[in-house]
């Protein structure tokens, strides 16, 4: 194994001396890049967002932003990375670099003031504006901010996704500007070697092994030599995405004396497609799951948009998120809905366990020492009307108060099966057996629906705290319901009727 280096603007930069717990964040600003800024050291600003160079959908490469907040340094051994520093195109000798077009649109429509966070959304633009299905031309000529052609108020006439942003936040410009910025931009043009980079091939995964002080971070090739390294070091934090383990890092100062990688693990990144189910890797950002899937599973489309920001989930992993055993996870009701179960892995082999058997209490689960999580399986066919309801104080880039995931066939009018995953009710994720119950069998109808949602909300056992009352939580799990039928039937009205 070679010593660790990172490619920063173009440039090989070693990891040395900074220990194996350092983030991305502190990395670079150590190095003089203090573009990248500290805001919140929990993901949820995006004032660290930086660009890094990832296995692409539609092209070999896709410029993917991160928060370099939680991403430890080491886990960027070999990899390419960008800060806003190194979008500006540089100049013949004497002459000043020259703006990157997002610079440029941020610069002359008033889309910073103090500056702060503004080479965070800078990068997070710049991922969405290499996105190579955004656009195939340039936008129109003139103010394209305020175009006629607008599809909806989250998409602009050029194809920018403001959901692109909804990892960045901006204390004091205002994000009419912002916005006005992200739909002015056109498209790369074809001498910019940023966009050049993704037909190109992403840097390999290498082999890390990165100690200090007794501290140490690994990367092995494949997973059985993974699996091989967790018998020998139970006590080892495995991390993919690490945004729940940067989280730790960063807020309670949380040391691990050996961090294991998987996120590059090819093993851990497949995704497969077949007659009776759909095999997900567990290391696959979510991300990588949307786009590979293009709507393919409507309840995970449906999930995705509300799961965190586009910055965590071009992190985050299917696997992280079980793994850490969350009562308030996003992803476990929807699974659970969908009738998932998961391939755990250990140096001796792989078992098949129910995700509705997998969770035995508060973050706890049957996973055992030395065993990981490689793919998540869901059955087909899948059910035909599904739905996912997530109650919480912000609409995008929150935690879940109370979540709820919906799967039901209903055949000439009766529901034939149910399959309900509820989030936030008990320590664990847990299906709605008794509402599934009271659901199979009957009529499909305002009356039914009142009976379950009554039993609905009786499920879990819910509690007080800061997010929500116990009360607040019964009440939204038979509200949920209530809309489901009322979106699926399109009768919001006898629903209101069925409620008073």
């Amino acid at each position: 194994m070679m010593r660790p280096t990172i490619t920063v603007n173009g440039k090989e930069t070693p990891l040395a001396p900074a220990a194996p717990h350092t983030t991305a964040l502190d990395f670079l600003r150590e190095r003089g890049l203090t573009g990248t800024k500290e805001g919140c050291a929990e993901g949820e600003c995006g004032a660290c967002s930086v660009l890094v160079a990832r296995p692409g959908v539609e092209r070999p490469t896709d410029w993917v932003a991160v928060n370099a907040c939680l991403v430890p340094a080491a886990a960027l051994d070999g990899q390419e990375v960008i800060t806003s520093e190194g979008l500006a195109t540089v100049g013949a000798a004497g002459t000043a670099p020259a703006l990157h077009p997002v610079q440029e649109e941020m610069a002359v429509r008033g889309g910073s003031q103090c500056g702060y966070c503004t080479p965070g959304f800078v990068c997070s633009m710049a991922a969405e504006y290499y996105r190579p299905d955004r656009c195939e031309h340039s936008a129109a000529e003139g103010d394209t901010a305020h175009s006629a052609s607008e599809a909806d108020a989250e998409h602009g006439p050029n194809g920018f996704d403001l959901h692109a942003l909804s990892g960045n936040l901006c204390r004091c410009t205002g994000y009419r500007p912002i916005r006005d910025a992200a739909y002015a931009v056109g498209a790369p043009t074809d001498a910019d070697p940023l966009a050049q980079r993704r037909d190109q091939a992403p840097p390999v995964a290498v082999a890390t092994a990165y100690t200090q002080d007794d501290k140490a971070f690994v990367r092995k090739n494949t997973l059985a030599e993974t699996l091989r390294l967790l018998r020998e070091r139970p006590d080892a934090v495995v991390v993919a995405g690490s945004t729940d383990w940067g989280v730790e890092v960063n807020i309670r100062s949380r040391r691990a004396d050996c961090v294991i990688a998987v996120d590059r693990l090819p093993e851990l990144r497949e995704l497969r497609i077949g007659s009776d189910r759909i095999e997900i890797g567990a290391a696959l950002s979510l991300t990588e799951i949307e786009r590979r899937l293009d709507g393919r599973v409507p309840l995970l489309a449906e999930l995705f948009p509300q799961f965190a920001s586009r910055l965590i989930r071009n992190g985050a992993t299917l696997g992280g998120n079980l793994g850490t055993g969350s009562p308030i996870g996003d992803s476990p009701p929807v699974l659970l809905a969908l009738e998932a179960s998961l391939l755990l892995a250990d140096a001796d082999g792989e078992r098949e366990v129910p995700l509705a058997d997998y969770f035995t209490g508060y973050r706890q689960s049957v996973r055992r020492p030395g065993e990981l999580i490689r793919a998540v399986r869901i059955p087909l066919p899948q059910a035909p009307v599904t739905g996912f309801h997530k109650i919480a104080k912000r609409r995008f880039d929150d935690i879940s108060s109370v979540a709820a995931a919906f799967a039901l066939d209903i055949e000439d009018g009766v529901v034939r099966t149910a399959r309900i995953g509820l989030g936030g009710v008990a320590a664990t994720p847990i299906r709605a057996l008794a509402t599934e119950a009271v659901l199979e069998g009957r009529p499909w109808s305002p009356e039914t629906v009142e009976a379950a949602a009554r039993v609905l909300r009786g499920e879990g056992t819910p509690m007080d705290d800061h997010r929500a009352s116990s009360l607040y939580r019964s009440a939204m799990l038979g509200q949920s319901l209530k809309k489901l039928y009322a979106q699926h039937t399109g009768d919001a009205q006898t629903t209101e009727a069925v409620s008073s």
